[in-house]
């Protein structure tokens, strides 16, 4: 393979980090599959022509202690909590930025521990982003938490996993009233149902919409636009460059 011409681990987009920039970080990486077109979307043509277009989709790897700062401390700290010895699966830091990486089953408890522990205070949750990662075998449907703590001006993320066969993370509603209606919006748009949620219903789709739209295989659909004179077509109709 010539060096003009990407393999999987390279990138033609060059607003993205390729392998070997990513390196720079000295963890190890994860490929978790090769991204094609301009939306990665599966299962409908490409209507925009970009379909040629390929990258990785590459995850930073587990990073290994001591972390450095307080990324220490809270990380003791979490894994000290009653119950959360094996809580943590690994802790990614990229991009001067920590992400825990919790077991779903322990999730509520991990939870109410950064809440109440003393020397953690995590006592505001400001989101719940839902991902779906196709090629991440057994782990395709991603539940990132946005956690802040005002006592100690600290930010840290979790991200619990699960397969779309088992679509099932438990609510930490109980613990941070704030994800109510986050939980609900990752329902709705991704499909990922969160176990011991209040009033799991639909938030942004009509309540007898069928699918989870943001997910990477679901289809483009869309309606025809019509404007001074003008018709698009929906983009399941255009053209397809595939």
């Amino acid at each position: 393979m010539s060096d003009e011409t990407p393999d999987a681990h390279e990138t033609q987009d060059g607003s993205h980090e390729t392998r070997a920039e990513l390196q720079k970080s000295g963890t190890e990486l994860e490929i978790i599959g090769v991204r094609q077109g301009s939306f990665g979307v599966h299962g409908t043509g490409d209507t925009s022509g970009f379909g040629g277009l390929r990258r990785p989709i590459i995850m930073p790897g587990a990073a290994t202690p001591p972390f450095g700062g307080w990324y220490d401390e809270v990380a003791e700290r979490l894994a000290q909590g009653e119950g959360l010895a094996d809580a943590i699966e690994k802790v990614v830091i990229d991009r001067g930025e920590i992400t825990f990486f919790i077991r779903r089953a322990a999730l509520p408890r991990a939870a109410r521990h950064l809440r109440d522990d003393e020397g953690l205070r995590f006592e505001m949750l400001s989101g719940v982003s839902g991902v779906h990662f196709p090629g991440d075998e057994g782990r395709e449907l991603h539940a990132v938490y946005h956690l802040l703590s005002m006592t100690h001006n600290r930010r840290i993320r979790l991200e619990v996993t699960c397969p779309e066969d088992d679509p099932h993370i438990p609510s930490v509603v109980d613990t941070y009233p704030t994800a109510d209606w986050h939980e609900r919006e990752a329902w709705d748009m991704f499909g990922i149902v969160f176990d011991g949620h209040p009033h799991l219903t639909r938030i942004l789709m009509p309540d007898d919409w069928q699918g989870h739209p943001q997910r990477k295989d679901y289809p483009l659909g869309g309606i025809d636009v019509e404007f001074k004179g003008g018709f698009i077509p929906a983009p399941d109709n255009r053209r397809s460059y595939s």
